[in-house]
């Protein structure tokens, strides 16, 4: 397909980690997009899987950035948004490697942002790879207690979004996102790592006027987070630490603050004393060192 330079350019950026077929199937659904004015940028995190050779053969196009440091999900996104950005991007869509585009996908975004000048940030309806009728992610909105909340979480999808309307964040699985709103709001906030940093990018912008959107007709698929999902302790190392981030970097109300101090307290707590949560203990020492390398101001990967 000819670039059709008519049409905004959205460039997509795409971070790889020992994901090969992953990847490679997230580009094949990219390279049936409909979509006339498209490139794609993958950053390699020093994958040693054969993803560069194999992206390489057969997609030629896509152009790869060998990553030299792991910055983690919001830093190594950072190098392929300042690279799109350079290379005249409209807009920006980072997006997770483990995901699937409907052919309408992109169009169905641009359509949305073009109805709306002050539309900023759009997100399309995520659905379980394995269940592809129930929703993932319809947008997300902050609680009274600014706990970060997927709309339409787990519901199968009875046409009960059916058209585009604001929501106050957006799943860092695939996230579009307007050169001007970079260019203002800066890029993502390397700090978190990952976990919450695309909360904190979406909540910047809505800080300066720009809506967040998401976009019901544009469908995608996401691998991760299915209905049975674990976290590892990880997870709740970096959930932990960045939510008090969160709060910090956008002057939460102190109700805010007592949920989550509370509710950290109470869980550690359970996760010591109750003989039921034996098993949790590796999560219960995560949750305190993340609570430890906040108030450490420790930030970027979770030191071993």
């Amino acid at each position: 397909m000819h670039p059709d330079r008519n049409k905004p350019l959205i460039i997509t950026v795409i971070l790889n980690t020992n994901r090969c077929e992953d990847t490679l199937a997230c580009l094949a659904s990219l390279h049936q997009s409909a979509y006339p004015n498209h490139k794609t940028i993958v950053l390699d995190n020093a994958s040693t899987d054969g993803s560069v050779e194999a992206i390489r053969a057969q997609f030629p196009e896509v152009q790869i950035i060998q990553l030299s440091e792991n910055l983690g999900y919001a830093g190594n996104n950072n190098t392929g948004i300042e690279a799109a950005i350079n290379q005249g991007a409209d807009w920006v869509l980072v997006l997770n490697e483990d995901t699937i585009l409907a052919p309408d996908c992109l169009d169905s975004l641009i359509e949305a942002a073009e109805a709306d000048p002050q539309a900023g940030v759009l997100g399309p309806t995520v659905y379980h790879f394995d269940e592809p009728d129930v929703i993932q992610s319809a947008g997300g909105r902050l609680t009274r207690a600014w706990r970060a909340c997927h709309l339409g979480q787990n519901e199968r999808d009875q046409g009960q979004y059916d058209r585009p309307r604001q929501v106050e964040w957006i799943s860092g699985c695939a996230i579009l996102v307007k050169r001007q709103v970079i260019e203002q709001v800066g890029a993502l906030d390397a700090r978190f790592f990952y976990y919450w940093e695309e909360t904190d990018w979406c909540t910047r912008a809505r800080k300066q006027n720009w809506k967040v959107v998401h976009v019901p007709n544009a469908h995608l698929w996401h691998k991760g987070v299915q209905r049975n999902y674990h976290p590892s302790p990880n997870v709740t190392y970096y959930n932990t630490r960045n939510r008090l981030l969160f709060l910090t970097k956008n002057r939460a109300p102190a109700n805010a603050w007592v949920y989550a101090l509370g509710r950290t307290s109470l869980t550690l707590a359970s996760w010591t004393i109750r003989p039921k949560w034996r098993d949790m203990r590796p999560h219960r020492d995560a949750m305190w060192q993340g609570v430890r390398d906040f108030f450490g101001r420790r930030w970027g990967m979770r030191p071993s």
